[in-house]
């Protein structure tokens, strides 16, 4: 993970699991567009950001907005979106995450 990352999470562990989702797979946090803060769910930002979020806009799709919990490669939503595991450390993703991906993504 490189220094500059902001990283916040309400209980969260050393792989971005929160109290709001820790299943084995829950290692990603999200860059939310508002705030340039990678959370690790949309209840995170609403319990810890004190702003509405916004989501990340569909014309910057190619720049790092997720992060791996695992190892803290940034991924671009595009990169993201096609991916069930991270390309740098192989750790699944949960599949279950994109019901959500219109609180984070443009679409």
């Amino acid at each position: 993970m490189t220094a500059s990352v902001k990283l916040l999470g309400v209980q969260m562990d050393g792989q971005t699991r929160c109290a709001h989702y820790h299943q084995l797979r829950d290692v990603i946090a999200l860059r939310h567009f508002c705030c340039d803060t990678y959370y690790p769910c949309h209840q995170c930002h609403a319990e810890l950001a004190g702003h509405p979020a916004q989501v990340w806009p569909a014309s910057r799709f190619d720049e790092p907005a997720v992060l791996c919990g695992v190892c803290g490669t940034e991924l671009s939503v595009n990169e993201y979106r096609g991916a069930a595991s991270c390309p740098h450390c192989q750790a699944l993703f949960n599949p279950g995450c994109s019901a959500h991906a219109h609180l984070y993504f443009e679409f």
